[in-house]
C-alpha cells in the first residue's frame, strides 16, 4: 500500500476506534455496571466540590434505584402513594431533562423497612429493552421510548423488609431473583415476550430478596452467582439448574459477591466471616472450594466487597472499613473512615481507587487500598445533610451520577 493510501486508511479507522471506546465508556446497563461488580476504566473525577456539579434535578418519584445509562439516556425508578404507584422514567444524560415517565399501579404494596424503599431495584437495559422490577408491582419491559412491551406478575413478596434485587439481562432473557420470606425462586423471562423460560426454587427464603445475581466465567463456562441467607450458590444461566453451593456465615446474604482473578469474595449482611470461594464443583463445595475465611467483628448490612490488585476492601454500614490480603485473608487493617458515617451503597471502583458514599448528604470518600489506609479525597455535593443517598454511583465518560431519594446529581 502506498503511503498516501495508508494514511487515508488510518484516518478512516481512527474515528471508528474512538467511537467504539466512547461507546464502552458511556454504557452502564444495569446495577453496578456491565459486570455487576461496580468497576470502571472511565476517567471519572477523583475529587469534587459543590461547584463541580454540572446539574442536579428533582426526580418525579422517590426511590433508591441507581442510574442506568445507555447512550444519551438515563433510566430510573420511583414510587409514590405508599407504593400504590410505581414509576419508570427516562432523563437526558446531558442535562437531566425528563424525556418520559410511566406509572404502574400496585394493588397490594409490600411492607418495607425504613432503610429500604418500594423502588430500590435498578433498571436493566440492552439498548432496546428497558426492564424494571417492583416485587408485587411486577416485572415490566418498555422500549426506549417508554412504550410497554410486556408486564409480568411474579406474585406477592411477603415479609417486613421489602425487596431490592435488580434484574440482569443475559442474552435474550432477563433473570430476576425472587427471594422472599415465603417461597423463593430464581426466574428467567424471555425479553421478546415476557414468557417464563425457566424458574428454579431456592432454599434462601427466611429473609427478603435483596441480592442481585452476577454472571461470571469459570472454566470456559458462564455461571450465574447469587448470594443468599445460607451462603452463595452457582447456577447454569441457560437452564437455571443449581450447580454448587458454599455455606456462608450468620445469614442475610444481601451484599453482591466480588469476582476477581477467578475467585469469589463474599460477605454476609449480618456480622460474620468474610470468605473466598473458587467457583465450580458440584453440590455442597464448602469443604473443597472455600479457600479461606477471615474474622470480621461487628457491623451489619454491609455494602458489597471490592477487590483492587492484592487487596480486598470491606466496609460496614457504620463506616468501619477493613482491608484483607486477597490470597490469604490476612487482615491488614481495620479503621473508621470518618465520624458520623453511614454507608449503604455498594462501592464504585475506578482507576485503582474505591469510592464510598455517606447516606446522609452524599459525602463521598475516595480510598486507595493498600497495606495502610490512604484517603485520597473527601468530596461534597452541597446536598442537604438530611438527603439520603443509598443508590450506587454511576460512572459514565468523565461524569459521575449520584442519586438521592428524590434528586439526581451530575458531577464533572
Amino acid at each position: 500500500m502506498r503511503p498516501l493510501h495508508l494514511l487515508l486508511a488510518v484516518l478512516v479507522l481512527v474515528p471508528v476506534i474512538r467511537e467504539t471506546s466512547r461507546a464502552s465508556d458511556e454504557t452502564w446497563p444495569q446495577f453496578r455496571g456491565p459486570t455487576g461488580r461496580g468497576h470502571t476504566d472511565a476517567p471519572v473525577p477523583t475529587s469534587w466540590q459543590p461547584g463541580s456539579v454540572a446539574w442536579s434535578v428533582d426526580l418525579p418519584a422517590a426511590g433508591q434505584s441507581s442510574p442506568t445509562v445507555w447512550g444519551d439516556r438515563i433510566y430510573l425508578t420511583g414510587a409514590s402513594d405508599e407504593g400504590a404507584k410505581r414509576h419508570v422514567f427516562c432523563l437526558s444524560r446531558d442535562e437531566g431533562t425528563l424525556l418520559w415517565s410511566r406509572e404502574i399501579p400496585c394493588a397490594n404494596p409490600e411492607e418495607t423497612h425504613k432503610m429500604n424503599t418500594r423502588a430500590t431495584p435498578t433498571v436493566a437495559t440492552d439498548g432496546t429493552h428497558v426492564v424494571a422490577f417492583f416485587g408485587p408491582g411486577g416485572l415490566h419491559c418498555f422500549n426506549t421510548e417508554g412504550e410497554t412491551m410486556w408486564s409480568l406478575d411474579l406474585g406477592d413478596f411477603p415479609g417486613g423488609w421489602g425487596i431490592a434485587a435488580s434484574p440482569v439481562i443475559y442474552g435474550d432473557v432477563v433473570i430476576q431473583n425472587c427471594d422472599a420470606t415465603g417461597p423463593s425462586r430464581l426466574v428467567a423471562v424471555e425479553l421478546a415476550t415476557g414468557e417464563i423460560r425457566w424458574e428454579t426454587q431456592r432454599e434462601d427464603k427466611p429473609r427478603g430478596g435483596w441480592s442481585t445475581p452476577i454472571l461470571i466465567e469459570h472454566g470456559g463456562k458462564r455461571e450465574l452467582v447469587l448470594n443468599g441467607e445460607f451462603g452463595v450458590r452457582g447456577y447454569d444461566p441457560e437452564s437455571g439448574r443449581e450447580l454448587w453451593f458454599c455455606e456462608g456465615f450468620n445469614g442475610r446474604g444481601a451484599p453482591v459477591p466480588e469476582f476477581a482473578d477467578g475467585r469469589l469474595y463474599v460477605v454476609n449482611g449480618k456480622p460474620g466471616d468474610v470468605y473466598c470461594v473458587e467457583p465450580g464443583g458440584k453440590g455442597n463445595v464448602t469443604a473443597t472450594h472455600r479457600l479461606w475465611h477471615a474474622p470480621r467483628k461487628g457491623g451489619r448490612d454491609l455494602p458489597s466487597p471490592a477487590v483492587v490488585g492484592d487487596y480486598l476492601f470491606v466496609t460496614s454500614m457504620s463506616g468501619i472499613a477493613s482491608c484483607y490480603d486477597v490470597e490469604s485473608g490476612e487482615v491488614l487493617w481495620t479503621e473508621r473512615l470518618g465520624e458520623a458515617l453511614e454507608i449503604a451503597a455498594g462501592p464504585l471502583v475506578a482507576n485503582g481507587l474505591i469510592y464510598v458514599t455517606n447516606v446522609f448528604g452524599g459525602e463521598t470518600i475516595v480510598i486507595r487500598p493498600g497495606p495502610e489506609l490512604e484517603i485520597v479525597a473527601v468530596n461534597e455535593l452541597g446536598a442537604d445533610s438530611e438527603e439520603e443517598f443509598r443508590a450506587t454511583i454511576t460512572p459514565v465518560g468523565q461524569r459521575l451520577y449520584l442519586r438521592s431519594h428524590s434528586r439526581l446529581y451530575c458531577v464533572e
